[in-house]
């Protein structure tokens, strides 16, 4: 299952000892910035091995941001922003951008990239989760639906609450560019899609269903790859092969089982040119899946036309376009429209939305007492400050998904995708 995902690889960002030297000026004070520095490095950790539970990573996520809220909001009687937000500088990569760096003074800045960062974590646990084994359970199935519902909520949270806090408005192509931020929204959201795709043919409902779900499905993909249209090809050339690649795909999906409802209803001629439909978007997938294994670019390498589901859906297509013209040429002698049956605009049921991502709250180290005590008169004039060589990034090294590498069982081929 893994195969069916594009994922791009996890930011990297530069050590940060939140060493604010005289300003914290006292032990309580001090005590926060080491704890903050320790869970800070803790999460990082976590966020580069997608094999871990997903209760350490909440674990380590409350632990970071509930320190972290008293760099973003005061904790003393007049409440308001807080004056420590722009005492610390950041510097993190891009997840498209190798390692060319950005940076900010700025907690917002931090939060900002550490939740995207958290984001892609849960995208690539839940390739990791599909992958892990030839079956997938019902509650393994279940927590990838979450995941990728949980990413979505995440990447929503940073577009529409933090990233207008900021002070620089972000460049074209890094993450927090809103075209990005919408990409990684809506491939999440068609990604939990197909997890209830694939739910609905294992459950055999009904193929009206399935065609409205995977047409919903489509077109999730296809705003996902329209919002990266306008960025550079070198950037998002690569991650738009896989969100095409997956509109087609599911739009021959849609036909297929538009095509097997039309048959059930009796229209005959209307089922052979839907199901003519769909393998046109088929062979036209095919194509895709090609060119994305041999493109160029950010993000995991794949060859999804050897993958089960899809090599499966040819020969439903197939299978379900010689019964209906079998069926027409004996019983029903339906002329073949030249129009393409429309497909049903909106599914009733199991469509996804993001879920609501919670802040976490203020952590209890924090007093009046602890925030007054950080004292920024007694922070070093930039002469003072020590003119060190600064640290260059180091690479993440990410943590191998796990996965057995073989072909699942069920009956759809996969869960996810």
């Amino acid at each position: 299952m893994a195969h069916w995902f594009h994922r791009n690889p996890i930011k990297a960002t530069a050590r940060q000892n939140f060493d604010l030297g005289a300003v914290a000026s006292t032990g309580p004070a001090n005590k926060i910035c080491s704890d903050l520095r320790e869970a800070r490095s803790k999460l990082l950790d976590i966020v580069s091995n997608p094999n871990i539970a997903v209760s350490s990573l909440k674990s380590a996520v409350e632990n970071y941001f509930s320190l972290l809220q008293g760099f973003q909001q005061a904790c003393d009687e007049k409440g308001g922003e807080s004056k420590l937000r722009y005492s610390v500088n950041f510097k993190w990569t891009n997840s498209l951008k190798g390692y060319e760096p950005s940076a900010q003074q700025d907690v917002v800045f931090e939060m900002c990239h550490m939740l995207v960062n958290i984001g892609l974590w849960y995208t690539k646990h839940a390739a990791m989760l599909a992958g892990s084994k030839e079956e997938v359970s019902m509650d393994e199935a279940k927590e990838v639906h979450s995941c990728l519902r949980t990413a979505s909520g995440i990447f929503t949270f940073v577009k529409e609450s933090l990233v207008g806090k900021l002070l620089n408005t972000p460049e074209k192509g890094e993450d927090l560019d809103s075209r990005i931020l919408v990409a990684y929204i809506e491939q999440c959201t068609a990604e939990a899609q197909e997890v209830t795709v694939a739910r609905a043919v294992e459950l055999k409902h009904s193929s009206n269903l399935i065609s409205a779900l995977a047409y919903e499905t489509a077109k999730v993909f296809r705003n996902a790859d329209s919002s990266l249209a306008p960025l550079e090809v070198s950037l998002v050339g690569k991650w738009r092969k896989y969100l095409q690649l997956k509109y087609l795909f599911y739009m021959a999906y849609a036909h297929c089982f538009n095509g097997v409802t039309l048959l059930e209803k009796e229209k005959c001629g209307d089922s052979i040119k839907a199901l003519q439909e769909s393998e046109k978007f088929y062979e036209k997938a095919s194509s895709m899946c090609r060119d994305y294994a041999s493109t160029k670019g950010p993000g995991s390498t794949a060859k999804p036309a050897e993958h089960l589901f899809f090599r499966k859906l040819g020969p439903l297509v197939k299978r379900n376009l010689d019964k209906s013209t079998r069926e027409n040429g004996f019983i029903y002698f339906h002329k073949v429209p030249a129009e393409v049956p429309e497909l049903e605009e909106k599914a009733m049921y199991g469509l996804v939305s993001p879920e609501e991502f919670p802040t976490p709250s203020i952590s209890s180290s924090w007093t009046a007492e602890t925030y007054n005590a950080f004292d920024l008169s007694r922070a070093p004039s930039e002469k003072q400050k020590d003119k060190k060589k600064e640290e260059d990034i180091k690479p993440i090294k990410e943590a191998d998904i796990a996965q057995t590498g073989k072909d699942p069982k069920n009956s759809s081929g996969c869960i996810v995708s």
